[in-house]
Order: structure tokens, then C-alpha cells, then sequence
């Protein structure tokens, strides 16, 4: 009604624009997996990150670009400009500090082989937060570093724990610490905190549709500062879900 041009992906029965970014002024970039909505807002375990990177707000656009011309899924040409950048920030003691990001697309840059290969190189813990949990490989990945030693700790939105796909059951059996979340509304996050060092976040769930025919971004931020954040999360949700269990 206001004359903003809205596209919409065709329905074609398989994979769905699972994206929530923004991008203002090719400088800034807001994303997540915070969902534009009420319940995104005030009900649901969420979160949102706002980077000022002109090389991310690239990937964003063209990505942006690709889908209001139509290009979806596996039509989404693998053309990620900037897929590792380094970004500079002062900190609180005026001290500069430096971030690697790395950020990626699915389908198109294999989001799961990314993942996996951040989780081969844990070292001591691994925490994790997940709205649904579906993809083997990905479970295979925690499974193998639990067994070397890794301390593992997760939680799994409640409605998703006992679906025919879901990697619940056989995670539980061998990882330290798995909980169905404690929110009467929806765990949304997907997020996994490695040796509080590294995040990896978006709007990619850790199933195969993710990985093979939905629209998704990936952002894996190497930063204490910035895990340090979501471990605080990760408190927070972990113990809602411990009173409940």
C-alpha cells in the first residue's frame, strides 16, 4: 500500500526464504533469527546481531539481490564476495581488537560442511541452542567430539525433541548435557558456542532442508567478547530449561 516493491518466492511445493536480515546504507547489516514479528519480539527466545561491515553488507545485497530477481534455492548462484572478513572495533579499555567473521549462504556454500568443520577443531566445550535438530551430520559432529572428551552441552526447542528426524533421542544418550527448553512459547535460537571463543549463528536450523533447499545465512564470528554474550544466554536458557525438565 505505501508502493514498496515486495517480493515473494514462488510456492513450489519443497524449501522456503528462511532468511531475517537488513541491510541500511551498504554499511550496516542486521540479522539473526529474530523473525519480524510479535511473538519473534516479546515471547520467543530470539537473537540479533547489527555488524557495521561494508564487505557483509556486500554478501547481503547480492544475496538480497539474487532473490528479488527470482533466484531461490538451488537456483542461488555460489558467488559469496566476502566469505571470510576482518572486522576492527575498539573495546571498552579503548583497545583495538580484531574479528574474523566468516558468512556463508545455503544452499549454495554447504552450510553443514562449514559447521562441522568448526566443531572437528573444538577443543573443550561445545554449547548449543536449537529451535529443531534434524541433521545427522551435524549430529555425528557433536557425537564424535563428546566421545573424544569435549564437554557438550545443549538445548533443544520441546515440541521439536521427539519428531521422526530428530537427532534428540540419540544425542541425549551420549552427550553431557541435553534439554527440551523451558519457554511455554518457542526456543527459536540457533546457535553453537565453541571453546567460548567461537558463534556460530543465523537463520540456518540444523536440518537438511537448511542445508539443501532453503534461503539461509550463516555467520560464524570469531570472538571471545562476542560469545561471551551468548554463553550469557546460553545460562539463561539452559537453566529455564533445567526447572522444567
Amino acid at each position: 500500500q505505501a508502493g514498496i516493491t515486495v517480493v515473494a518466492r514462488p510456492d513450489t511445493g519443497w524449501g522456503i526464504m528462511h532468511n531475517k536480515f537488513i541491510i541500511v546504507d551498504s554499511q550496516w547489516l542486521w540479522t539473526g533469527s529474530w523473525n519480524l514479528t510479535d511473538n519473534g519480539t516479546y515471547r520467543n527466545n530470539n537473537n540479533a546481531i547489527l555488524i557495521a561491515s561494508p564487505a557483509l553488507a556486500q554478501n547481503y545485497t547480492a544475496e538480497f539481490e539474487e532473490m528479488f530477481e527470482g533466484q531461490f534455492g538451488s537456483s542461488s548462484p555460489q558467488n559469496t564476495a566476502n566469505p571470510r572478513v576482518s572486522i576492527t572495533y575498539s573495546t571498552a579499555d579503548g583497545q583495538e581488537q580484531q574479528v574474523e567473521v566468516e558468512n556463508y549462504f545455503a544452499p549454495e556454500d554447504g552450510g553443514a560442511a562449514q559447521i562441522i568443520a568448526e566443531l572437528e577443531d573444538a577443543q573443550s566445550r561445545i554449547r548449543f541452542m536449537s529451535f529443531i535438530f534434524t541433521s545427522e551430520a551435524i549430529a555425528d559432529a557433536l557425537l564424535e567430539r563428546a566421545q573424544a572428551g569435549v564437554v557438550v552441552q545443549g538445548v533443544i526447542e520441546d515440541r521439536n525433541t521427539g519428531g521422526a528426524y530428530s537427532q534428540y533421542d540419540r544425542l541425549r544418550q551420549v552427550i553431557h548435557d541435553l534439554l527440551p527448553d523451558g519457554n511455554p512459547y518457542t526456543m527459536h535460537h540457533k546457535v553453537i558456542i565453541i571453546d567460548d571463543s567461537t558463534v556460530i549463528l543465523g537463520s540456518y536450523n540444523f536440518t537438511a532442508s537448511a542445508d539443501e533447499r532453503n534461503d539461509e545465512n550463516l555467520l560464524i564470528i570469531h570472538d571471545p567478547e562476542v560469545a561471551a554474550l551468548f554463553v550469557e544466554e546460553f545460562g539463561r536458557v539452559y537453566e529455564q530449561a533445567r526447572t522444567q525438565d
